[in-house]
């Protein structure tokens, strides 16, 4: 290796000093974009379970309008309490193969909804539902030829929301239409 002089001092190429702070300087650049990575993750992640919450209000809103007159009836009606695991299928499968009156199908409706609510709806078998700790209620309220109904699902976000540092775990979304 040539030694260019300037001055009186040799210059060789980098101290040990130098590349010591150059990895330091790194290592912190890189950790801050690990954080990044992670809060992003988790942002997703409270997103994707809102995106699930929402279509899981409109599937039994749907359901709802296909099966109109025993909604105004107040057949779909149901607490956000009550959860499927402990509740008995209904009486009546309505799967297409066995014939069901409107009530017997609204009554199917609401439990296929509640299990799909809910990650641990299966136990034993495999998770079909899409939100952890997952609830939900529908209130109806006949308003002449016509009801207005309330939709609420409700679902834990503790990893998410302790990224953010928020103290409530516990997120809901509400859905109210004109029937």
């Amino acid at each position: 290796m040539q030694y260019i002089r300037r001055g009186g001092f040799g210059i060789g190429g980098f101290t040990l000093i130098e590349v010591l702070v150059s990895m330091v300087i790194l290592s912190i650049g890189l950790l801050g974009i690990a954080k990044l990575m992670l809060f992003s993750s988790r942002s997703n992640d409270s997103a994707y379970l809102r995106s699930q919450a929402t279509e899981l209000a409109y599937e039994i809103l749907d359901n709802m309008r296909a099966n109109r007159q025993e909604a105004i009836s107040l057949t779909y009606d149901t607490t956000a309490g009550a959860v499927a695991t402990t509740a008995a299928p209904p009486a009546v499968i309505c799967n297409g193969a066995a014939q069901c009156t409107t009530t017997q199908q609204a009554l199917f409706d609401v439990y296929q909804w509640k299990l799909r609510l809910n990650t641990t709806s299966n136990p034993g078998g495999p998770a079909i539902g899409a939100l952890p700790a997952g609830a939900g209620s529908v209130t109806t309220t006949p308003v002449g030829p016509q009801a207005t109904v309330v939709i609420v699902v409700s679902w834990d976000d503790t990893v998410a929301q302790s990224t953010f540092g928020a103290a409530a775990t516990t997120q809901s979304i509400t859905l109210e239409t004109l029937l």
